[in-house]
């Protein structure tokens, strides 16, 4: 009789471990065929080898990408190299990625860039804000640019219990900021069983010198995180739902979810979706971000190339 129980139990246990395996292989369409949709005037942009998994791009034109992303379990085309951020003048006839040199006292060695985003002060001064992963740990710094001597002066580093595991950031202050955690835990094993357990712990963290809380919580894998043109909304795209969350911003820097979405023109009255470009793999592989300016479109990856399109 308890040999027969055991079995039961056995079998009940091997049931459940596989219809979490084939829900986390929905989740994350591994079986999904992508059919490419190209531009006619796009080509890969000279330098990146190696992944460009974050772009922002100021209002005069320059683009920053990080570059050189390493994250346990996932294979890097340079994995002695540490990472950087290079510049891209898109009002340039043809521009071209240069990596920016970064002040002395800040770690090169170990610096592993994730999400970035730019914030400018009302004297003109620019701040870049980093995610980073040094040693696989979580750190956000915070960089001024300077831009006659194409660098980046290290002013920072904000480390928090609250930010286990961030993946991309929204600055909205010379030292403020959103930051997506797309795991609750920090510790790779525990991440996984999370993930494999769909348990929804992931959140959004709103950080400044003087308050850090958490503004919004119960995603799958929280990831990309951006503001819309009037700072009025938050974007948070939740990966593994294959959802866009909009989240309204209020003056104490709360956020309150408005809708959840898996479209584009996500405020409109009647939301569609353009696919402007899609590739099978044979191009780009790992897309992560990507960006537009004065018609000009820029395709990053997770750990591979770049792609610079002209729309």
């Amino acid at each position: 009789m308890g040999r027969l129980v055991a079995l039961s139990l056995l079998g009940i246990a091997l049931a459940l471990l596989g219809e979490r395996l084939l829900a986390l292989r929905n989740r994350l369409k591994a079986s999904r065929e992508v059919e490419s949709v190209d531009l006619p005037n796009c080509h890969l942009i000279k330098g990146i080898e190696a992944g460009a998994d974050d772009i922002d791009i100021l209002p005069n034109g320059l683009a920053f990408f990080s570059v050189g992303l390493k994250c346990p379990g996932l294979h890097s085309f340079s994995p002695d190299k540490p990472g950087g951020i290079l510049m891209m003048d898109l009002k340039e006839e043809n521009p071209r990625a240069l990596e920016l040199r970064i002040s002395r006292g800040f770690n090169l060695a170990s610096f592993n860039p994730h999400g970035i985003s730019t914030f400018i002060d009302h004297d003109d001064t620019v701040y870049l804000f980093v995610v980073n992963h040094p040693e696989f740990k979580n750190t956000v710094e915070i960089f001024k640019f300077e831009e006659e001597e194409n660098s980046l002066l290290h002013l920072k580093t904000i480390k928090h219990e609250l930010l286990p595991s961030v993946n991309d950031i929204i600055a909205v202050g010379p030292a403020h900021f959103y930051a997506t955690n797309d795991h609750y835990f920090s510790d790779p094993f525990l991440k996984y069983l999370e993930t494999y357990f769909n348990l929804h712990w992931a959140n959004v963290v709103y950080y400044s010198p003087n308050e850090v809380k958490v503004v919004a919580e119960g995603f799958d894998a929280a990831n990309g995180i951006n503001i819309s043109p009037d700072k009025k909304y938050i974007y948070v795209a939740d990966i593994l739902a294959h959802e866009i969350h909009v989240l309204e911003k209020h003056p104490n820097m709360n956020l309150t979810q408005l809708k959840v979405l898996r479209i584009q023109n996500i405020l409109s009255e009647k939301p569609t979706v353009t696919t402007v470009y899609a590739n099978n793999g044979s191009v780009l592989q790992g897309s992560s971000v990507a960006s537009v300016y004065d018609r000009k479109l820029l395709i990053g990856t997770l750990y591979h190339r770049a792609l610079y399109c002209e729309l």
